[in-house]
């Protein structure tokens, strides 16, 4: 008691508020908390990358027809291995299989609650006190969300515009030290929308899976969400590619199962409709979503350049997002509190092409608008 006032033992965790306000939905609730509420036109939503929410944007009827059938077959009811049902895990390695010259089993298949959990995987098993790991930028905010909660030291190696998004090799090179346990390789790019050739990638060991897994053990996450349209659904992957089995030897896959069995697991009705979509699913279904993104990537890069004050380097070729709102009821990613990049925007294409024109004339339309108060 002091002052006749009980004290509470416990408090709010302060190291969460810095770790979220680094994350892109820290970021981005704070821009939709500065929408105005007196604008009665529609918020055009072009900051997160979720194409669910538009009608052009739909998941194949094979997906939904294997989560109905996983449904009805009354075997995903119950609990599953942490790691992921056996089915799903093999269908993937199967199909990961396709592109690789080592081929992976089941066992290097962990099934993960969407990419972020993923990541919490894979920076919770190679953390250790002093740790530090490479992290582009800009790059995906939840790595350093991650890494700055679990005490692992970030050090960034910059994406150079001029040079569409390629990492600076010098500044990588002049990173790495004997506490150096990983590096980060997001490819294809986000925020960015690069590419990396595989001479680039070949050079400073920015390694794709499987492209030179005999000379270093890789981790590598994959995701349904995007490419299937469904990042509601949650459920993703981790690959532990490790021919020469550094990973056993050093302990990882002991830490990662360890890690999975005190977390949560995906869906298991998910999981079960996995083999089914990823057999049946059809090439048109990917031409279609491409050949729709292609017109949004245009669209969106032309918009911009329209735009005097805002430059496009590079325009996106693999992903759902370019690099570069209060007035105009539009939500674009401020890059410099998302990325660490200070001048720079994120901006989504993942959208109706109607929602990104109606987004990119009220930018232009801001522009105007303050120039001439200039």
């Amino acid at each position: 008691m002091e002052n006749g006032q009980k004290q509470w033992r416990f408090q709010g965790n302060k190291e969460l508020n810095p770790a979220s306000a680094i994350s892109l939905r820290g970021v981005i609730d704070l821009v939709i908390g500065n929408l105005s509420t007196d604008d009665p036109r529609p918020t055009i939503p072009l900051g997160n990358g979720d194409p669910s929410q538009f009608a052009c944007f739909k998941t194949s009827t094979i997906a939904e027809d294997a989560i109905v059938d996983a449904l009805h077959s009354a075997k995903y009811n119950g609990y599953e291995p942490t790691v992921g049902v056996l089915s799903a895990r093999r269908a993937i390695a199967d199909y990961l299989n396709r592109d690789l010259t080592y081929k992976l089993s089941a066992d290097d298949i962990y099934l993960t609650s969407g990419c972020t959990q993923a990541i919490e995987v894979a920076l919770a098993v190679i953390g250790r006190p002093g740790a530090n790991i490479l992290l582009p930028r800009p790059g995906f905010t939840f790595y350093e969300s991650r890494a700055g909660y679990g005490h692992l030291q970030v050090r960034h190696f910059n994406l150079l515009p001029d040079k569409g998004w390629e990492a600076d090799l010098d500044a990588v090179e002049a990173l790495v030290n004997d506490n150096t346990v990983a590096m980060v390789i997001i490819n294809p790019g986000n925020p960015c929308g690069s590419v990396y050739s595989s001479d680039h990638l070949k050079r400073h060991s920015l390694c794709a899976i499987g492209s030179i897994g005999s000379i270093v053990p890789v981790l590598t996450l994959g995701s349904k969400s995007k490419r299937w349209l469904v990042p509601g659904w949650r459920l993703d992957w981790l690959v532990t590619t490790d021919p020469n089995g550094i990973f056993k030897k050093s302990r990882i896959v002991e830490s990662i199962t360890g890690y999975l069995n005190i977390s949560t697991d995906p869906a298991t009705f998910i999981q079960g409709a996995v083999p089914q979509i990823l057999e049946n699913t059809k090439d048109d279904f990917f031409s279609k979503m491409i050949v729709t993104l292609r017109e949004a990537a245009d669209k969106c890069y032309d918009g911009i350049k329209e735009v005097p004050c805002l430059t496009i380097p590079k325009k996106p070729e693999g992903s759902m997002f370019v690099m570069l709102a209060k007035e105009e009821s539009v939500i674009i990613v401020p890059a410099g509190m998302a990325f660490g990049m200070k001048n720079w925007l994120q901006i989504t294409f993942a959208c109706e092409i109607s929602a990104l024109e109606e987004g990119l004339r009220r930018i232009k339309a801001l522009y105007q608008r303050h120039v001439k108060k200039a």
